[in-house]
């Protein structure tokens, strides 16, 4: 069987994105962030996600993108958003938080001789964010092929984006048809202590409509 390292957030996409990955028979190395962010109900979701899972390890990365700030998500100074239709990218946006995670699944990667990374961005349902697109990936996935080991030895570093050009409903039928349990998933910016959704923001009406138009039952749990 082929390695492949997964981030994993908790959220639906990611969780998908595992199933995906098992099915497609490879060991799974799954790896989430405490990166500061504000609520932790997703976190502790892929604590869960990976022991169900049967990861081969998962591997949870201390950083502090709150140091940095500038996002609803890691600075206390700024409240999440409901969700809005402007095309402008939203203050929920991380500054450089995909290129900061895939960095550090490259980086393990490394370490455990594998050569493949699956990562649950998508650029159709998705709340505008830059590193979520095709173009990001491809660019990210040359530096890869130039900046490691592996690459030298004359391996080829893939970045699997199987979500790229789905719909939420899709993603959403794709992992219920994977034995996906989203209810144990939390995709909410705004999730209370107990991680219930905020059912406002952009990722909880995505995520709302996402059921909805795949004609399944939502399984969150809303305040």
């Amino acid at each position: 069987m082929s390695k492949a390292v997964i981030l994993l957030s908790g959220g639906l996409d990611s969780t998908t994105v595992l199933a995906i990955a098992k099915e497609q028979n490879y060991e799974c190395y799954a790896l989430s962030f405490d990166y500061g962010q504000k609520q932790r109900s997703e976190l502790e979701s892929s604590i869960a996600i990976a022991k169900k899972s049967n990861v081969i390890e998962h591997r949870i990365m201390k950083i502090s993108l709150s140091d940095i700030g500038g996002s609803a998500l890691t600075d206390k100074a700024i409240n999440v958003p409901k969700y809005s239709e402007s095309d402008e990218i939203p203050i929920t946006y991380v500054p450089a938080r995909n290129t900061i995670f895939l960095s550090f699944a490259l980086a393990w990667a490394e370490v455990v001789d594998c050569q493949t990374i699956f990562i649950g961005v998508n650029a159709l349902d998705y709340s505008g964010y830059p590193d979520c697109r095709p173009e990001f990936i491809k660019a990210f996935e040359n530096m890869a092929n130039l900046a490691t080991k592996q690459s030298v030895e004359g391996y080829t570093i893939q970045i699997k984006t199987p979500l790229i050009s789905m719909t939420k409903a899709e993603i959403i039928e794709k992992g219920i048809n994977l034995g996906v349990d989203y209810s144990k998933t939390t995709s909410c910016y705004d999730a209370n202590v107990l991680g219930e959704a905020c059912g406002e923001c952009d990722a909880c009406i995505l995520r709302k409509n996402g059921f909805k138009n795949a004609n399944m039952q939502d399984p969150t749990r809303y305040q």
